[in-house]
């Protein structure tokens, strides 16, 4: 939006409706005239059954039904009931034991402890770290609060972790700034499925370390997909890493209760803090505190409540660590199907491991999404290239779609 009638602007760049879920709604209206047989929607960040239904964890569910008013109704503290705060802790760790000074804040989503993150560790005017393949929110939070956005490249030429190029912008960063916030949203990452291993989490340790001192840097770890990552490793091997950091960083990792406890539309989530000492932990508490109840005031109560009953009772959550395994293991198989297929029509797609999305490296995005929506084929066009949802289409359509796509980019270079 160009111009505004009578609202400030404020140096934001308000676009008339958000991209991700205007192309949604679109699908949705051709599916309401064409039918559901005719639309392909992998726009979507949730994770659907073959025939297009939400999946709701059957074990949570029973919790929210069991809550009785005073659970769900009664006003949370604004941090979040104790009781929650520490079973996001141990849903963070795992089965990991940490020795620093944790601390744990609710937020409306991971969105609201971005948020907060942002908000509170930078300054009006600084900018940001994410990577060149983002979600596109990071960008949105950072205009609302004045920062902007600096992007280091992603992959490198092996279509591994570009090590090199996130050093160069963070010693450029560090350079013209004091603070800075890093997101880095791994494992799983949205949008094109990579996770970062163990020699790259060594390798951002290492680069912070040189570059850190005499600076205050805050490393945002963006685990929302955590639970839906590979079997191949331990998705939580990063956080002694994170533990070995300097005292000039401070660990922060946003958690989302959306994807892994099927609690979309609960807005649950929130952010934690690693610290080296005591103080900072109290200090990190005290501060996102003031930001929430300045943004949001508290978060909904009744989905923390579910958290907090879940780890309260050990036989329950293995329930529902069983029943989201079989949910994992689906995604998966849609994710691993996309990618053969891929292979064997010659469609580049950036590396992936697991998790919700897979993305298609493209020059023209917009025009190459607007191209597959003439096929009822609804994909979401990004910076860089265009992202499909293999969590709201089956693995039928995973193994199909990757030969449409290629012939829509055919199409689309030949004009």
């Amino acid at each position: 939006m160009d111009e505004m009638i009578f609202a400030a602007k404020q140096n934001r760049n308000i676009p008339k409706e958000d991209k991700i879920f205007g192309i949604s709604n679109r699908a949705k209206a051709m599916i309401a005239k064409e039918g559901k047989d005719k639309v392909v929607n992998a726009t979507i960040g949730a994770l659907l059954d073959d025939e297009g239904e939400l999946i709701v964890l059957s074990s949570v569910d029973e919790v929210f039904h069991s809550l009785t008013p005073k659970e769900y109704a009664e006003y949370a503290p604004i941090a979040g009931v104790p009781e929650f705060r520490e079973a996001v802790i141990k849903d963070v760790c795992g089965n990991y034991q940490p020795h620093a000074y944790m601390a744990a804040v609710a937020a409306p989503g991971g969105t609201g402890a971005l948020r907060n993150a942002i908000a509170n560790y930078s300054e009006r005017g600084d900018k940001i770290l994410v990577s060149d393949w983002y979600w596109a929110p990071y960008s949105t939070i950072a205009q609302e609060l004045g920062r902007g956005t600096e992007t280091c490249a992603f992959f490198n030429d092996e279509r591994n972790f570009h090590l090199a190029d996130f050093e160069k912008k963070v010693v450029s960063l560090l350079a013209k700034q004091e603070r800075l916030v890093i997101i880095l949203n791994t494992p799983a990452h949205n949008p094109t499925g990579y996770s970062l291993t163990d020699e790259d989490w060594q390798g951002v340790a290492e680069v912070l370390r040189k570059h850190s001192a005499g600076k205050k840097v805050a490393l945002v770890v963006d685990i929302a997909y955590i639970e839906f990552s590979s079997h191949d490793h331990d998705p939580r091997n990063f956080l002694p890493i994170l533990e070995s950091l300097p005292e000039s960083v401070l660990p922060l990792i946003s958690h989302s209760f959306s994807k892994t406890y099927t609690l979309y539309g609960m807005r649950c989530g929130a952010l934690v803090c690693m610290a080296k000492t005591k103080e900072i932990a109290e200090e990190f508490k005290q501060v996102c505190e003031f930001s929430s109840r300045a943004s949001w005031s508290n978060c909904a109560r009744a989905p923390q409540m579910i958290v907090a009953k879940i780890y309260a009772d050990p036989k329950l959550k293995a329930r529902v660590d069983e029943e989201r395994e079989g949910f994992r293991d689906m995604l998966l198989r849609r994710g691993k199907a996309f990618e053969t297929a891929a292979r064997e029509v010659g469609l580049e797609i950036v590396p992936f491991d697991a998790g919700f999305f897979a993305s298609i490296p493209c020059a023209d995005p917009d025009a190459v999404s607007a191209e597959l929506e003439k096929e009822g084929i609804f994909l979401v066009p990004l910076a860089k290239g265009v992202r499909v949802s293999i969590a709201s289409v089956s693995e039928k359509v995973c193994a199909a779609l990757p030969a449409k796509i290629k012939a829509a980019l055919a199409r689309v270079e030949n004009r």
